[in-house]
């Protein structure tokens, strides 16, 4: 069976996955546990089951590669730039390097972020499975998780959870 590609990823309530700036420091709950849920998100545990990333240049930049060093990073760009380490730059359809990655054996397939990159593979509609942390703030502005025109993708609830404010949605494909 080929890996799985697994969008993770935290948003506002209003859809913002970044700040204008690429801040992230919103993403927090709102530290009251009251209705948080048995059931946890481990995210070390989902790191466990993933062996490749997939990330933007800005997210690059923000040097969220170094987070990944014993894994295999796929940063999309439109610039020239050589690969090293584990760091391996794409310029071109890098939805289809992945989907070819995705056929050889290995561990699942993580889809870290940038906006722009992520929209190209829901446009492709190859995200086998979305979680999604929902963040208790409204930004107002920033960079959308969803950047518009996109097919309709049937999902399955799969799991919720309740963290300290934080709502965590798992969707797989119907």
């Amino acid at each position: 069976m080929d890996r799985k590609i697994i969008l993770n990823l935290a948003m506002s309530i209003d859809g913002y996955i970044a700040s204008e700036d690429g801040g992230y420091d919103w993403i927090v709950g709102d530290g009251n546990d009251k209705l948080d849920t048995e059931n946890t998100w481990d995210y070390d545990k989902f790191l466990e089951g993933i062996d490749t990333v997939v990330m933007g240049g800005k997210c690059y930049e923000q040097s969220f590669h170094n987070d990944f060093k014993d894994k295999k990073v796929y940063v999309a760009t439109s610039k020239e730039i050589d690969d090293y380490d584990n760091i391996n730059f794409i310029k071109g359809d890098i939805c289809k390097v992945i989907e070819d990655e995705r056929k050889k054996d290995g561990k699942d397939i993580f889809l870290f972020g940038g906006g722009i990159v992520i929209d190209s593979f829901i446009k492709s509609d190859i995200v086998d499975e979305y979680i999604i942390g929902i963040i208790p703030t409204i930004l107002g502005k920033g960079r959308s998780l969803f950047l518009g025109n996109n097919p309709k993708i049937d999902l399955k609830l799969d799991d919720c959870i309740i963290d300290k404010g934080i709502t965590i949605l798992r969707y797989s494909k119907r």
